[in-house]
């Protein structure tokens, strides 16, 4: 029997949402503070994704002023088809509230936002028998609106609070047969996170929860998926039921670190006495009947396209001023806009860490710039790679302490820049072998998820321990991203290399 692995989407892919238009998928994620805001992914069998673009790729669609923290900005996108249009809903937090964008295609190019004065978070859509569209938010409040306008035309009312946990949140709502179910996650977003359901006969209510709430958790075990929740619900062609939904994968010692974010998973879906039910979400599971994968993408970047790649992002905002493809063509170079990643307004354009396992190299000229290779969780947690004035050096940000950790001369002229990421197995000091604990007598590195190595030219300057750049140290909820930046001046780079390694 074939079976597919999770997670389907790696990386800081957080909250999926999913819909069906014929034999085709189309899931969005949570982008957070990166711009363009919102990747969407198209699939064939629910397994294979390829991303086609971003929702919000125009700042028109997306103003994050320079000040917004880190993980505030998009949360939790909803899309749905109706009608022959595509909706999506989602809310910019800390930034005006919630909004609805449409298409006739999911390549875009999407409208502009139509703002709806809905208080709460995690907007979801559906519509019923009638046309008239429902929208539910976090609490769980639902209310009809008319999502061309931007009006609420009634409620909204309360719906279900959920079973008694905390943050009753990323409500879905489903017309299926007679009953309108109510998909929620509950528990926090951590290690307590869960799915939950409820139905009943109008989207008013009253909803009835059902008997085995929660549906799905990972919760108190040693799973090596956790935090599993914010789940959507899809129909197949063929019949069957799936959820897409996030989950992480914590590596290392207690509490144990996850790096990569939330990201996306799949399970499948049977129905008991008329509810949802689902088994564990396991790394490997038997595959849906149809099976379409996708080549393998290239590893490496030659920025010879005329347009950068839709996996490219960067904090907040990127002004067309900072970055160019033509002024050097099959290079790109990037100008500075501020003197430091540790404040908002800098140069960075970067991708997501996907595995835990990889290396990152490109192909940098510096001339007279100060930049080089980073690897972020936001501007008080990051590792840099850098040149400048000569040298080559690694910098480490952690909270309120930065410090420069290695620095050699460079010679004039191109260099080669690398980021090697690399896990490893946990043993108790009694198995420790004699090798590694004169490498590393306090077991320091094998207590953190990742050792974070930067070279330089081949030569590797420092090796940094992948803890501090976890979510469990630095708070939040996005993941890694990887990427190069121009802190002063402006510089080029011919390439740029993304490639999973085994550990």
């Amino acid at each position: 029997m074939r079976e597919y692995g999770n997670p389907v989407i790696g990386g800081f892919f957080p909250d999926p949402s999913v819909c069906r238009v014929g034999d085709d998928y189309y899931l969005v994620c949570s982008s957070f503070e990166y711009f363009p805001g919102v990747p969407i992914f198209h699939s064939r069998d629910l397994v294979h994704w390829q991303q086609i673009g971003n929702v919000l790729d125009r700042p028109s669609q997306l103003r994050l002023r320079p000040g917004i923290p880190a993980s505030r900005g998009i949360y939790a996108p909803t899309i749905r088809y109706h009608d022959g249009r595509f909706y999506l809903i989602t809310t910019l937090v800390g930034a005006g509230g919630t909004f609805i964008v449409s298409s006739d295609r999911p390549e875009g190019p999407w409208s502009d936002p139509v703002w709806l004065d809905l208080p709460g978070i995690d907007p979801d859509l559906a519509w019923d028998e009638n046309g008239d569209c429902w929208c539910a938010v976090s609490g769980t409040n639902v209310a009809r609106i008319d999502p061309r306008r931007g009006t609420v035309l009634e409620g909204p009312y309360p719906a279900w609070p959920g079973t008694g946990m905390q943050f009753p949140e990323a409500p879905h709502l489903y017309r299926i047969g007679d009953w309108w179910y109510l998909l929620i996650a509950e528990g926090g977003t951590a290690r307590g996170h869960c799915v939950s359901v409820a139905r009943a006969r109008s989207p008013r209510g009253p909803y009835e929860p059902a008997p085995a709430n929660p549906i799905l958790t990972h919760r108190s075990t040693n799973r090596p998926i956790q935090s599993t929740g914010h789940a959507d619900l899809v129909q197949a062609a063929d019949g069957t039921w799936w959820m897409l939904l996030l989950g992480t994968r914590p590596r290392g010692a207690t509490p144990g670190f996850h790096v990569l974010g939330r990201e996306t998973f799949l399970i499948p879906v049977t129905w008991q006495d008329g509810w949802p039910a689902t088994g564990p979400v396991e790394e490997h599971h038997p595959a849906p009947s149809t099976w379409h994968p996708l080549p393998e993408p290239a590893s490496q970047d030659d920025f010879d396209s005329p347009s950068l790649a839709p996996y490219w992002i960067s904090p907040r905002s990127r002004p067309p001023t900072s970055w160019s493809l033509t002024e050097r063509p099959g290079w790109l170079t990037l100008h500075a806009t501020g003197p430091t990643l540790d404040r908002p307004g800098h140069t960075f354009i970067g991708r997501r860490q996907q595995h835990h396992d990889c290396r990152i190299q490109a192909r940098m000229d510096p001339g007279t710039a100060t930049g080089g290779l980073c690897i972020r969780l936001d501007e008080a947690h990051h590792y840099d790679l850098e040149t400048g004035g000569g040298h080559v050096r690694v910098i480490a940000r952690i909270g309120p302490l930065r410090q420069q950790v290695a620095s050699r001369p460079l010679p004039p002229g191109p260099v080669t820049l690398a980021i090697d990421i690399r896990t490893h197995d946990i043993l108790p000091p009694s198995l420790t072998s004699s090798d590694q604990l004169d490498s590393d007598p306090l077991g320091v590195f094998a207590t953190g998820p990742d050792t974070i190595t930067l070279s330089a030219g081949g030569e590797p300057l420092a090796e940094l321990d992948g803890r501090y750049l976890s979510t469990e140290v630095a708070t939040g909820f996005t993941g890694r991203v990887i990427g190069m930046y121009a802190a002063e001046g402006s510089a080029a780079f011919d390439w740029f290399a993304y490639q999973p390694t085994q550990s």
